[in-house]
């Protein structure tokens, strides 16, 4: 299916490696006119050449942290008028004891999943009305609609991020701009090959039989981890001219592990 979006100009933050990656890597393939952006400025450069390669696309670099006030100018600079933007960052560690869990902390989890998306909103939004198009789409987490203490730093500041852009949707929609909301459970992303690959080496196993603990522990009824491109696909779907109905919204990705009838 075409997805109507060639040529459109595409701003992924965070798109450097896992959902953000592959979000990136299915809107190129759209023919999107695509910038990406993230922290460190070899791993982005070398997505952004993989890209290219495999997509044929035009695609721009710009190395930023996102969650300041300096990278947001940054990035803004280079594209100051996306006709989609897509934002991610890197999840926050996880939480076992939420008395732990300090100021700074709060803080720094804060800029980047609730402050960052917002202004990046507030500063291309009235852009997107103007020309009669937009589409945004914030990679946020499942813990932002079911919480766990594990995800004390990663839940909170999402769920705010929804509940703001699900206000502010409905101000836009006449203009066929739409503001939506991914919500991820468990994915095969570079920080959980990190993460996990920690935790195997400590337990003397292997990778893939750490994550298949996990699994059943959590009861993932898809008995299997996400991957990035299948969840990349579901970003373009959002993004595309087809779902100008939908805005206001936050769809679970997470192979059925919660259970809830909305």
């Amino acid at each position: 299916m075409d997805l109507g979006i060639r040529g459109r100009r595409a701003l992924v933050n965070g798109g450097s490696a896992g959902l953000g990656k592959g979000s990136a890597k299915a809107l190129a393939a759209e023919g999107v006119e695509l910038y990406i952006t993230a922290r460190g400025k070899e791993r982005l450069e070398a997505t952004a050449e993989e890209i290219r390669r495999d997509t044929g696309a035009t695609v721009v670099s710009i190395a930023a942290n996102h969650a300041t006030v300096e990278g947001r100018e940054k990035i803004l600079s280079v594209c100051p008028a996306p006709d989609i933007l897509v934002g991610t960052c890197s999840p926050a560690p996880f939480t076992k004891d939420f008395r732990e869990v300090t100021v700074a902390q709060w803080e720094e989890h804060l800029s980047i999943g609730l402050i960052s998306p917002i202004e990046f909103i507030r500063a291309t939004v009235d852009g997107m009305c103007e020309r009669g198009f937009g589409r945004i789409v914030n990679i946020s987490t499942g813990a932002s609609k079911f919480p766990n203490e594990l995800r004390t730093l990663s839940g909170p500041p999402r769920a705010a991020l929804s509940n703001y852009t699900v206000a502010i949707s409905k101000s836009v929609a006449k203009h066929n701009v739409t503001i939506n909301n991914l919500l991820p459970g468990m994915h095969h992303t570079a920080t959980a090959e990190q993460r996990f690959g920690e935790l195997a080496k400590e337990r003397g196993i292997t990778y893939t039989e750490m994550v298949q603990e996990w699994i059943d522990e959590w009861r993932i009824p898809a008995d299997r981890f996400g991957n990035i491109d299948e969840f990349g696909a579901m970003c373009a779907a959002f993004c595309s001219t087809h779902a100008g109905y939908i805005t206001g919204q936050s769809l679970v990705i997470d192979g059925g592990l919660s259970t809830s009838t909305f």
